[in-house]
């Protein structure tokens, strides 16, 4: 299984993971700490150094009750990084974006991947992706970001996701984009109570079997921080036990905060495979 784009393939034989670089002043983990443009691209080649193959750029944080980031502003904050990382960097560039015109420009500075908590339902998001001809993720949530986390309530959470996926893979596919150029993610915290994130992490195999890559983003989540007691910044621990839990079910793609550890696990996990 490989992700292609123009003149680049990504190879998802072995996890790979994305590195998360929020150029947001308010995102739940490091919101802030790399809005300017120089600090982003350092963190970003620290992250490539450390072994990840992707960069996640969000240029608006989608915590619950986070405001929201005109279309100027997300432009404003996003298109120069990736313009500099596309110049600078050897690595995949991903934009966390849901909308349009973010996605249209994010692609032509040079974004690699489209990544969109919302599915491509947003207006003309589905027609930018099929043009754009490149890799797309669609994730699952139920509600909106700023209300998500009110009361989310399902009778099956593992169907209910599968079943949104699998319709919004339909739409995608009848629109024109190709099939392996489609990621899923299940949307841990996005919509979810304690339990449906650790039901859904317990079936990641069952979306693998899907056949397409799965994209697994639960670092430093409050999944960790309620199970776990510990506030955002001890959250590691947590983290990386759901990266490996992920990866040994399969998962392709692990989108994280702190790289290093995650490369050091998946490294131990695959010279562990070589002796099954």
């Amino acid at each position: 299984m490989q992700l292609d784009n123009k003149h680049k393939k990504l190879d998802l034989n072995s996890p790979k993971v994305m590195g998360i670089l929020n150029v947001t002043p308010d995102s739940f983990s490091d919101g802030g700490r790399f809005s300017h443009l120089d600090k982003a691209l350092i963190h970003a080649e620290e992250m490539v150094n450390q072994g990840a193959a992707i960069i996640d750029i969000g240029g608006e944080s989608t915590r619950p009750g986070a405001s929201d980031v005109s279309l100027d502003n997300e432009l404003e904050r996003v298109i120069p990084i990736i313009e500099k990382i596309n110049r600078n960097i050897d690595c995949w560039i991903s934009i966390d974006t849901s909308k349009a015109v973010v996605m249209k420009e994010a692609v032509n500075a040079g974004a690699d991947i489209i990544n969109d908590i919302r599915a491509l339902t947003e207006p003309g998001a589905l027609q930018v992706a099929v043009d754009a001809n490149v890799p797309v993720c669609l994730m699952h949530m139920q509600g909106a970001p700023r209300s998500m986390q009110n009361a989310p309530d399902y009778n099956d959470v593992v169907q209910q996701v599968e079943d949104f996926l699998l319709n919004r893979v339909e739409t995608c596919l009848a629109a024109g984009i190709k099939k392996n150029n489609i990621i899923l993610d299940l949307g841990f915290g996005f919509g979810k109570q304690l339990k449906h994130n650790y039901q859904l992490l317990a079936a990641t195999q069952r979306f693998v079997d899907l056949g397409y890559p799965i994209l697994t983003g639960v670092s430093r989540k409050s999944m960790f921080g309620q199970l776990l007691n510990r506030d955002v910044e001890h959250r590691l621990a947590g983290s990386l036990a759901g990266a490996l839990i992920a990866a040994q079910q399969g998962s392709q793609i692990l989108r994280v905060h702190d790289v290093a550890e995650t490369v050091d696990v998946l490294r131990v996990l695959q010279e562990v495979n070589l002796y099954r």
